[in-house]
């Protein structure tokens, strides 16, 4: 008889979000597959738990999946954990699903944490639609791009980003999204826990002043909808948009966007002036 493969969510930060189910199927399965066997070791260390461990991880995922499917099928059972959070929400074990449902495993998921969701419901921004994108692009260009694309979703936007980027990713929600009310929760559930809300520029420029930044980011932007229309004369809004530290050109493209315009037709209305 195949064995079950369970999809365990662990804690984000504080260890007592485990939940009691999370921790009784931690306790019974023949193995856990984790990201990384030494975080995950501290949390059964935590449960006076000891089991083997398997590392499953973006650079072994494709073959891991293979060995772990064949021994579900073999009658074990196994649970899949991330260092932190609910597995596959931008961490790896898609290969691992997919290969466990090809085979007719059972696959139960055992829910809990998650940093998206958490976020959300504090940030104060609209929950009745959200779209969580994960960690943006590195480079500014393509991350540009993927903001740029989601401009007219009417939904909160959420993404993840690393402590070194999160100055250039806000910079770059100030040029996109510079009417948009956005929240930056940092740290979630541990003992520095911060919500930041306000406009990308007023965050950008809090923590531009802090002399380190340390943690896990969570974004979050409002959506579409959450954006009045601008129906001031279009100079005056371009001029708006340059006080608030964008360049000539970066503003007149901000604004062509926001009112659904070409540039060419902006660069119009301009010289008629």
């Amino acid at each position: 008889m195949a064995g079950t493969l369970y999809i365990a969510a662990t804690p984000i930060g504080n260890l007592e979000d485990l939940t009691f189910r999370a921790a009784r199927i931690l306790g019974e399965v023949d193995v856990i597959a984790c990201e990384d066997t030494r975080q995950t070791a501290k949390l059964l260390a935590h449960l006076s738990l000891h089991k083997p461990l398997v590392a499953i991880h973006e650079h072994n995922e494709r073959e891991r999946a293979a060995e772990l499917a064949a021994r579900l099928a073999a009658g074990e059972s196994i649970a899949l954990v991330s260092d932190a959070g609910t597995p596959l929400i931008s961490d790896p074990g898609y290969r691992l699903i997919e290969a466990a449902i090809e085979a007719g495993i059972l696959v139960v998921p055992i829910p809990g944490p998650c940093a998206a969701i958490t976020a959300l419901s504090a940030s104060g921004l609209p929950t009745d639609a959200f779209y969580f994108g994960g960690f943006l692009a590195p480079k500014r260009s393509q991350r540009r791009k993927q903001l740029d694309a989601l401009r007219l979703l009417p939904a909160t936007l959420i993404f993840y980003e690393a402590p070194h980027r999160i100055l250039d990713t806000l910079e770059d929600i100030r040029a996109l999204y510079a009417e948009r009310r956005i929240t930056v929760a940092r740290e979630l559930t541990k003992l520095h826990e911060e919500f930041l809300r306000g406009t990308a520029a007023g965050i950008l420029g809090e923590l531009a002043r802090r002399p380190a930044l340390k943690g896990e980011f969570t974004l979050l932007i409002a959506k579409a909808a959450e954006a009045p229309a601008d129906e001031r004369p279009l100079e005056e809004a371009i001029a708006a948009l340059e006080a608030e530290g964008m360049g000539r050109m970066e503003a007149i493209k901000h604004a062509a966007r926001l009112r659904g315009l070409s540039k060419r037709e902006v660069y119009g209305t301009l010289m008629k002036k």
